[in-house]
């Protein structure tokens, strides 16, 4: 079974506490954005652990140097799963990789930005990375562009590994998204920006319990 993967955007930090209490019957997993962690540090990993001890506390770090000590900190708050970015050195991600494996966690390598995305996620499984992350950035989704070729590809190298989905994923593509080999699917925009987010999570929830 799929898993569903909401992503915390907002600077706000009762904003975010509140939009995850909302969610949270619908979602498996809360993930502080990149921005979300940034401005709001450690003390929100806490937070969201201490209020959904049963849902999975993912910290989107895109970590790029000193990956074990960047990492750490935050597995032993209650994240558990933290993401380093593919483009980083291998040694970068080992140490994220192994700072998992310490405290019973996982460690999802992002190929946001990655031009050999097969070579990084084969190397990166080699070593023990549980969670692929097939990602087009903001950015990139205002151009146009979307994950779906990156899942095709990561997925036909039938690695042993979670393959995670991020990318304007809606309730038109959430099914195909994981028929196609996704384990786990991000969902934003399309969960905080509808008028009932938790309506709207609800509906995403029995897609894929249906794909």
């Amino acid at each position: 079974m799929a898993q569903i993967q909401m992503a915390l955007d907002s600077l706000d930090f009762d904003a975010t506490m509140a939009l995850a209490e909302a969610v949270a019957p619908y979602v498996d997993i809360l993930e502080i954005g990149t921005p979300c962690i940034k401005y709001n540090g450690i003390k929100l990993v806490k937070a969201l652990t201490a209020a959904h001890p049963t849902k999975t506390i993912l910290v989107d770090l895109k970590t790029m140097d000193a990956g074990g000590y960047e990492s750490t900190p935050f597995f032993e708050a209650g994240g558990k799963i933290t993401t380093v970015l593919g483009a980083a050195d291998m040694s970068t991600i080992q140490g994220v990789i192994d700072a998992a494996k310490a405290n019973n966690a996982e460690a999802q390598v992002d190929l946001i930005g990655v031009e050999d995305k097969a070579a990084v996620a084969k190397e990166a499984a080699g070593n023990g990375a549980q969670i692929i992350g097939v990602h087009t950035g903001l950015d990139a989704q205002a151009a146009g562009q979307t994950p779906f070729a990156d899942l095709a590809l990561i997925a036909g190298l039938g690695l042993d590994v979670k393959i995670s989905v991020a990318g304007g994923i809606n309730k038109d593509t959430i099914q195909s998204t994981v028929q196609a080999g996704a384990a786990i699917v991000v969902v934003g925009a399309a969960i905080y920006g509808a008028d009932s987010p938790a309506d709207s999570a609800k509906e995403l929830r029995a897609l894929v319990d249906a794909a």
